[in-house]
């Protein structure tokens, strides 16, 4: 099986755990345009592209010992360094050494052993840009979610700077070559959305073939998808690209209780809930609905069943065949 997955952030690395226990043949299509915490800091200081999403998504497909993955995802506590990842700094040091992203992102791939690759979904400097219901602009990944919050304002589209961004030629060819693609899971307008702005990419697999399978996130997100539904998470996409371009949806159908969830009540989310009113209208739009109990939950936190969906991808990719 052949799979491209577009994300970006926790959701996407908890999949890729998921999905390396079927194949070995995946291309992980990471957003890079954030600009915080620490992949900020290195982005403004060195230039480079922000390594923490591709930095998560090495860990979760890394074939290597238990400590090595630690060494990665430590975080130093004091000094100048704090709050800093060793695996951001090994992604920065591995670019001033090859010079380019894609010779020093292979280069950590073979280190590493992963089960397929990491690629930024482009290799230009990019930030991203929201359109607020209410007119407002708002420069920076970081700031949009929280400024919408502030507000209390929805984002009605997403853009890029510059609204023109180029993908790697190996994205493409490998969208050619899948079997299947994945769109998410993660923050809807600031990891899953932006990957299917650049230039060529939505086009691409339209045009390939090949099934669209979208991952839909199991609790909305405060500023970027409050009061979300399964069906509005679709619409969002559908805006932006231009035309549907799923044939899939995965949708917890799980109702969590009230102590699964506090800690994210709390924090301003809820439960994205799928009803047959929105079955009819995914169906009606000739997108399939893949509902089930998708949820997991470890130390309070609530993330998608990765081994199930990838059990789900490999069972449908052999009956293709």
């Amino acid at each position: 099986m052949k799979i491209v997955v577009f994300g970006g952030g926790t959701g996407l690395s908890i999949l890729l755990r998921g999905i390396k226990k079927f194949t070995k043949d995946i291309t992980a299509v990471v957003t890079v345009a954030d600009d915080g915490g620490g992949s900020g800091v290195l982005r403004e200081d060195l230039g480079m592209l922000p390594p923490g999403d591709m930095r998560s998504c090495i860990t979760a497909l890394a074939d290597v010992e238990p400590s090595m993955l630690k060494l990665l995802q430590h975080r130093f506590k004091d000094g100048y360094l704090q709050g800093q990842s060793f695996g951001n700094l090994l992604i920065a040091a591995m670019y001033e050494i090859f010079g380019n992203y894609e010779h020093a992102l292979n280069e950590i791939g073979s280190i590493f052993r992963l089960s397929g690759k990491v690629l930024p979904m482009t290799l230009q400097d990019t930030n991203l840009k929201a359109y607020l219901s209410n007119g407002e602009v708002i420069l920076g990944e970081n700031t949009i979610p929280s400024y919408a919050k502030k507000v209390n304002c929805k984002i009605d589209t997403i853009a890029l700077v510059p609204n023109c961004c180029e993908p790697l030629d190996e994205t493409l060819s490998d969208i050619e070559r899948a079997d299947i693609v994945v769109i998410g899971p993660g923050s809807l307008y600031t990891s899953v959305i932006p990957n299917l702005l650049i230039n060529k990419i939505a086009d691409k697999i339209y045009e390939s073939g090949c099934k669209v399978f979208y991952v839909c996130n199991i609790m909305t997100q405060p500023g970027e998808t409050d009061n979300y539904n399964v069906v509005d998470h679709v619409n969002a996409i559908k805006k932006h690209v231009g035309r549907n371009i799923i044939d899939f949806v995965i949708a917890n159908d799980r109702k969590l209780s009230d102590s699964d969830m506090e800690k994210y009540i709390n924090e301003g989310s809820q439960q994205v809930i799928l009803d047959e009113k929105q079955i009819k209208e995914l169906e009606g739009n000739n997108i399939k609905i893949i509902s089930s109990d998708f949820i997991e939950i470890k130390h309070d936190y609530i993330r998608h069943n990765a081994t199930k969906i990838g059990s789900l991808l490999s069972e449908y990719a052999k009956t293709r065949k």
